[in-house]
């Protein structure tokens, strides 16, 4: 059950970090309005803070999260950006989350 709830938080902090870039883009590329920058900068303090809320290593949380993060993005691709992701870009995904896999469960040695 930890395992899905981890993988469930790296999801929702995956969003909350692709929010609070895409507000942005979308005000500096598409001429939306800048109260857009609000949310934004709301979304971006909620993914450092969902960040923090991980027991274990910094640099390990944040290297297992980067797998679910590229997965979460090439999703948003898909249903918000409407572009169909291409073989190349699922076999990616699958890379990433194998290597976040290895980080997370590889044996471990303490010095």
């Amino acid at each position: 059950m930890d395992l899905l709830k981890t993988f469930g938080l790296f999801v929702v902090t995956a969003l909350a970090e692709i929010v609070g870039c895409y507000l942005p883009y979308l005000w500096l590329k598409q001429g939306k309005p800048i109260w857009l920058l609000l949310p934004a900068a709301m979304s971006l303090a909620l993914f450092a803070w969902l960040l923090s809320l991980h027991p274990t290593a910094a640099g390990r949380v944040y290297a297992a999260y980067g797998g679910v993060y590229i997965g979460v993005a090439i999703v948003w691709l898909w249903l918000v950006d409407k572009v169909t992701p291409s073989t190349t870009d699922w076999v990616g995904v699958a890379v990433c989350f194998l290597g976040m896999v290895i980080i997370m469960f590889g044996p471990r040695t303490t010095p």
